[in-house]
């Protein structure tokens, strides 16, 4: 593992400490193109990107970087097989409208795929439903349920699950709260976040 490039949000610093110099990689989901120029500025990486969002596609562009505008539920199915070393969907599965199915391309494209999520098991998450019997707000959830893009609340235990359905191999783990690292015990609980890095 080396330093990961300064300036990145924390599941996207550890997503680039973790990627080797020269790697091919795709970001699939890539916002504004911060990991894509952080990993093509610090590690020489052949980074390209997929967006929905077109005025995300054109800063992107308008900063030099690789990226195409396309839906992960729909585009991914037109890359060639094993043509990254690293697909990354970070913070968008649980947007996708079949998020088993994307992670099945993700694995299909890419060697390993890191993925990030926010845990809708974390106990403020828990302590919102309870008290107020709502929705909740959070600081990692901003916006009331009707104004979301995620369509899929999903728990680290959740996504544990599905990949050993799935015959995944879990090559890393890292869980967050309050934008720092804690410890994987009890993670369903504690962790805003998680970042997990998968293999087939």
């Amino acid at each position: 593992m080396s330093a990961a490039p300064p300036g990145l949000r924390p599941d996207l610093a550890v997503i680039a400490a973790h990627i080797a110099e020269g790697a091919r990689v795709l970001d699939v989901g890539c916002g504004d193109g911060a990991l894509m120029a952080a990993l093509r500025r610090e590690k020489g990486c052949d980074a390209r990107g997929m967006e929905i969002d077109a005025s995300n596609v054109a800063a992107c562009v308008g900063r030099g970087l690789s990226v195409v505008q396309g839906d992960a539920d729909a585009d991914l199915a037109f890359y060639p097989d094993a043509s990254f070393d690293y697909a990354i969907l970070s913070q968008t599965l649980q947007t996708t409208h079949r998020p088993a199915e994307v992670l099945a391309q993700l694995l299909r494209i890419g060697r390993k795929a890191f993925v990030s999520f926010p845990n809708f098991a974390h106990w403020r998450v828990r302590a919102q439903l309870l008290t107020r019997g709502r929705m909740p707000v959070t600081r990692l959830l901003p916006v009331s349920w009707y104004e979301t893009p995620n369509i899929h609340h999903l728990t680290i235990g959740d996504f544990q699950a599905l990949i050993a359905a799935r015959g995944l191999a879990v090559e890393g783990a890292w869980f967050f709260a309050r934008d720092r690292l804690t410890r994987a015990i009890a993670a369903n609980w504690r962790a805003e976040h998680a970042v997990f890095l998968l293999r087939r």
